[in-house]
């Protein structure tokens, strides 16, 4: 019985230091003129998907939930964040390349399409991200566009 409360007691400790190991949570300031709503003119009916279940990861607009200041999981959302910031941030869009741009473009419309995105761990904990059939379909048929328009 001891033995097991000096193991609870250790994790708890453990627990409780884990908390002071501070996590970046800082959003670099956005550059309207490089964000790819404004570069790219998007229709509004896609801007309020792309917010609601994109910009959250994918951008440096992110709003950090509540649970992502409770270590060990603020580690794992702050790894989330820059991973997909560096597959693609929004708010930089004005700063890839033409190259970088159509790769992104074009993996967009897959992961669109093969259901890959948003993460079905992500829209577990924040439901409004879901995208509906037809949201689904409307973005990847917007990206399809945007891939086609810089294939010209």
């Amino acid at each position: 019985m001891k033995k097991a409360l000096k193991i609870f007691l250790y994790i708890v400790a453990v627990l409780v230091l884990i908390q002071f190991i501070p996590v970046d949570r800082t959003n670099i300031p956005v550059d309207p003129n490089l964000d790819f709503v404004r570069v790219m003119d998007t229709p509004s009916e896609v801007e309020t998907v792309l917010k609601r279940s994109c910009y959250d990861c994918h951008s440096n607009e992110t709003r950090y939930p509540q649970y992502s200041y409770i270590a060990p999981f603020s580690w794992s959302v702050k790894h989330h964040v820059n991973k997909a910031r560096k597959h693609l941030n929004f708010s930089e869009w004005g700063g890839y390349n033409k190259e970088q741009k159509q790769g992104i473009l074009d993996k967009t419309v897959r992961v669109l399409e093969d259901r890959k995105m948003p993460l079905p761990v992500y829209v577990s904990y924040h439901e409004e991200a879901a995208l509906t059939p037809e949201a689904r379909k409307m973005l990847a048929a917007y990206f399809k566009s945007l891939s086609e328009a810089q294939n010209k």
